[in-house]
């Protein structure tokens, strides 16, 4: 019964709202899960300034009352780091939905426009259409991806979204939303276009027929978000220091206008090897969350195409 379903023809036979359900739902699970993972990654690029270190002398003195204390301070702050991690989740949630739903309803619209969802391998098309989701993505989603990194840095200190984004408004104004847009379509355009293009790909290479197999959409994703994210690292580290430079100590940081700015800063203080810090965490953010999300948006085209096919065919019977 399942062979009757066509759910690759869910983009030109859907609504948009069902299109944009789909995306939005697979959004948000993607960066939920891997959302700790994705703490880490800005922790390690942003770039601090040293901190005073505190005398040895006052930990001597008190030296077998701080070896009882640190113990219980361990396990209190492994508790605390743990919850940290997940700090500025609550903005993710709330830009992911809206923003996944307009990028995935574009991408399906453009794709069909470009001709990416004939038979055969379309690279361009698949890679145009992804461009073009992803400048509708980051255009809504940038100003909560600012307030998520400002929240997940180590020494952030508020306790809401609303309070983070009153705050930065309050000191920056509204260029601090969208100073990194520039340089995070930079990264994005690339990194969306080579995901969809290596996604579309893998699928159809793994996956000939085109049936709805779960294995092959998370694998495809996977492959795509390793790749793609492997490519812009460095454009990511450079929109790391733009979106967090408010809460540097460093003067330069603070000042950092664009991204040639920031480019220089980056250069001046690690040399290429600064464009690569959090590779590691970055791919392993990407590589699953890519399975997630294409997994999920699949699965839910799936289901929304086989509903309306029964429907159909409900309809028809009570004609007869």
């Amino acid at each position: 019964m399942s062979d009757e379903y066509d759910y690759e023809s869910l983009g030109a036979n859907a609504s948009l709202s069902q299109d944009a359900m789909a995306g939005a739902l697979a959004g948000i699970a993607e960066h939920c899960a891997m959302y700790p993972v994705d703490s880490i990654k800005t922790r390690m690029q942003v770039i601090t300034t040293a901190r005073p270190q505190v005398l040895a002398t006052s930990a001597l003195a008190h030296h077998s009352t701080v070896i009882v204390e640190s113990t219980e301070a361990s396990f209190k702050g492994f508790k605390t780091a743990s919850r940290n991690l997940w700090r500025g989740v609550n903005s993710v949630v709330l830009g992911a939905g809206p923003a996944h739903a307009l990028h995935f309803a574009t991408y399906e619209a453009c794709k069909e426009a470009f001709g990416a969802n004939a038979n055969g391998h379309h690279h361009l098309a698949a890679a145009a259409a992804g461009a073009c989701a992803t400048l509708a993505h980051d255009s809504l989603m940038n100003p909560f991806d600012v307030i998520k990194q400002r929240m997940q840095l180590g020494d952030s200190t508020y306790r809401s979204v609303r309070e983070c984004a009153r705050t930065v408004y309050a000191k920056e104004g509204v260029t601090a939303f969208y100073i990194s847009l520039p340089t995070t379509l930079t990264m994005s355009v690339p990194f969306q276009s080579i995901q969809f293009a290596t996604y579309e790909y893998f699928r159809k290479v793994i996956n000939p027929t085109g049936d709805y197999d779960p294995k092959t959409h998370a694998i495809a994703g996977g492959l795509a978000g390793a790749i793609a994210s492997s490519v812009t690292t460095p454009l990511d580290v450079v929109k790391t220091l733009l979106q967090t430079r408010g809460q540097s100590n460093d003067p330069r940081i603070r000042n950092a206008s664009g991204l040639m700015d920031a480019v220089n800063i980056i250069k001046d203080r690690y040399g290429v090897r600064g464009f690569f810090r959090g590779f590691k965490p970055r791919v392993l953010t990407h590589m699953p969350s890519a399975a997630i999300s294409w997994s999920v948006y699949e699965y839910f085209k799936w289901f929304i195409s086989k509903e309306s096919t029964s429907a159909i065919q409900d309809k028809n019977l009570l004609r007869l």
